[in-house]
């Protein structure tokens, strides 16, 4: 199998606590063979860790290394324009989330990257959660029915003050965590129709200039309504997953589900009636029947070596060391995220209040 060399660009909280964290265990198919940063202790570090060669800049590790694949987890803010410059020299590329700020970067980077015939993959590693999946697989069997609502719910209770509470640096709950479940929702809406957008912003108790607290509400015609929220100043959060059927529903979050639901073939057969409903003492009633109710759920186990995120983080590797080794086509791609992005965008569109 082929072992694939990788250079990564940033060795902070994403480049070295999540990417270079993870390949590391993947020496099967992956060898980190340099880093690029700015800061000299983190090179010094990234030296000892590896064992790779460390540059100040990206544009000194791509001049001087022969590598497969660029790991692009720099600020936020600069995603977009080292991934073009990446694609226009000729290299394989993984960004970080966000790829970019609108759809009409993202274009630009599908046609660099159409151009000069190399992947660029987005690291949208949610889309591999073992919740979600199992949250698919349950839609999928049909036992809750036609899927009525899903809520995805991000919240806790935060003051930020970093870089990125920055609008100037892609800062903000919406493109710090919404690529996850915008893009898990999407998927769940479908992503051949663009949704109606209807989203609520406001700034609560970040010092920056970017919102933290995010209401967003997508439907379409045959489409399950998805009520996304990612929000800063909840102290009593809902569950991060429920999902309402017709025949029944689903709650829970990353680390367990629960689900509830009945089969209509045993269900007692009814019919509209228009005139009062009486019970059996001949007094008036509501409707009332018994149904049959099944209920099942499932909890995490964590791999050996891997938490959740790591379980997440190796599923999206693995997909793309078998798309760059064998030509296999992208489980995720920018075009979808590319839809992401224009959701995003209408978001900020309908509140001028932050994104004048």
């Amino acid at each position: 199998m082929s072992i694939l060399k990788v250079g990564i660009i940033g060795q902070g909280r994403s480049g070295r606590n999540i990417h270079g964290n993870l390949l590391v265990k993947l020496a099967d198919k992956y060898k980190i063979v340099a880093v690029a940063d700015g800061l000299e202790d983190r090179r010094v570090r990234a030296e000892q860790e590896y064992g790779c060669k460390a540059y100040a800049t990206y544009e000194e590790m791509v001049a001087n290394e022969q590598l497969d694949l660029v790991v692009n987890a720099s600020p936020s803010d600069l995603h977009f324009p080292i991934s073009l410059d990446l694609l226009n020299k000729g290299f394989n590329v993984l960004c970080e989330k966000p790829l970019a700020k609108s759809p009409a970067e993202v274009d630009q980077l599908i046609a660099a990257s159409e151009k000069s015939g190399k992947v660029l993959a987005v690291f949208q590693q949610s889309r591999y959660m073992p919740a979600f999946l199992k949250i698919r697989e349950i839609i999928e069997s049909g036992v809750l029915g036609r899927v009525v609502q899903v809520d995805f719910t991000n919240n806790g209770f935060a003051r930020r003050w970093d870089w990125q509470t920055l609008q100037a640096n892609n800062g903000g709950n919406l493109l710090n965590t919404g690529p996850h479940p915008v893009d898990q929702a999407l998927q769940l809406f479908g992503t051949d129709l663009m949704p109606q957008v209807t989203c609520i912003m406001d700034r609560a108790n970040t010092f920056g200039d970017a919102e933290d607290y995010v209401k967003i509400i997508l439907r379409g015609q045959g489409r399950p309504t998805i009520d996304l929220e990612i929000s800063s100043c909840s102290v009593y959060s809902r569950p991060q997953f429920t999902v309402q059927g017709t025949n029944g529903g689903l709650t829970g979050n990353t680390n367990k589900l629960q689900w509830k639901y009945f089969k209509p073939e045993e269900a007692p057969a009814q019919e509209l009636t228009r005139t009062p409903l009486f019970n059996a003492n001949g007094e008036p009633a509501y409707c009332s029947e018994k149904l049959t109710w099944y209920e099942g759920d499932w909890q995490f186990e964590a791999a050996e070596g891997f938490s959740m995120f790591d379980q997440n983080t190796k599923s999206l590797y693995n997909m793309l060391h078998n798309s760059l080794t064998t030509g296999a086509p992208l489980e995720i791609t920018p075009q979808q995220v590319r839809q992401q992005m224009a959701v995003m965008e209408e978001c900020r569109r309908q509140n001028p209040h932050i994104y004048a």
